[in-house]
């Protein structure tokens, strides 16, 4: 594991525009190669997380780092901060309609590392490959609009697989899949995290949590951090299972 974290946030406490609470005083640190799990019921502010870790939403208290830069609008600004930033960090969203939006899957997969400059070759090799890693090339010339919410949830994890970021942040990625692809995606996670990426999943799947997570994160109801260790030991406290609305 490297000697510094990827993402250092420090008593981050995010308000909407309507002054609602997201998250309230919540402090981590995720490192490289970690499966890390964040866990809370519907409304905790798991996706808020993942928006900040990702540079989508900036706290008006405390502090995010990533890769031992702050991470604000500031430094995102600066296009090489931010260019380098989005090849590291990919964020799937739990609903894949937010994040597809062109005429073809093909289009879809294509998009990102023509935005970043690649090749039209190297283009090509990578969506032929996550095509085929997730098994979805038979949907390549569809519309996204037209597949079942199984297979958007696909072509939403092959469109970040296209840019190979070094963090996945996915949410809820098991959300309303039949158990088949429920299977695929999980096989896919098991195997980024075999080949060393580092993976932040916010979900409130207490046996998805068990089987993939290395460190774990449970948020209260209130936004706040209620406990962080070995998703074993703390999947087995019924009573901070019930405190966070999990059971």
């Amino acid at each position: 594991m490297s000697d510094a974290p990827i993402f250092k946030l420090r008593a981050v406490t995010y308000r909407y525009l309507n002054q609602t609470i997201g998250l309230s005083d919540i402090s981590m640190e995720i490192w490289p190669g970690q499966a890390v799990v964040v866990l809370g019921a519907n409304g905790s502010g798991k996706s808020t997380l993942l928006k900040i870790l990702d540079g989508l939403y900036f706290p008006q208290e405390g502090e995010v780092q990533a890769y031992g830069i702050r991470l604000n609008e500031d430094t995102l600004r600066d296009p090489g901060i931010a260019r380098n930033f989005r090849q590291k960090v990919g964020l799937v969203f739990q609903d894949p309609d937010a994040q597809l939006f062109l005429p073809t899957v093909k289009d879809e997969l294509a998009f990102a590392p023509l935005q970043i400059g690649l090749s039209k070759a190297e283009v090509k090799n990578r969506v032929l490959r996550a095509s085929d890693l997730l098994n979805i090339t038979n949907l390549t010339d569809r519309a996204p609009y037209h597949l079942s919410h199984g297979e958007k949830k696909k072509v939403a994890l092959a469109g970040v697989l296209t840019l190979d970021p070094e963090v996945w942040l996915l949410d809820e990625p098991m959300a309303s899949l039949d158990p088949r692809t429920k299977s695929c995606v999980m096989d896919f996670l098991v195997q980024l995290a075999k080949n060393g990426k580092t993976l932040v999943i916010a979900t409130h799947d207490l046996k998805f949590a068990y089987l993939l997570g290395q460190e774990c994160y449970v948020l209260g109801e209130d936004h706040r951090l209620l406990r962080q260790g070995a998703p074993q030991a703390l999947l087995e406290d019924q009573q901070l299972l019930l405190e966070a609305n999990l059971m």
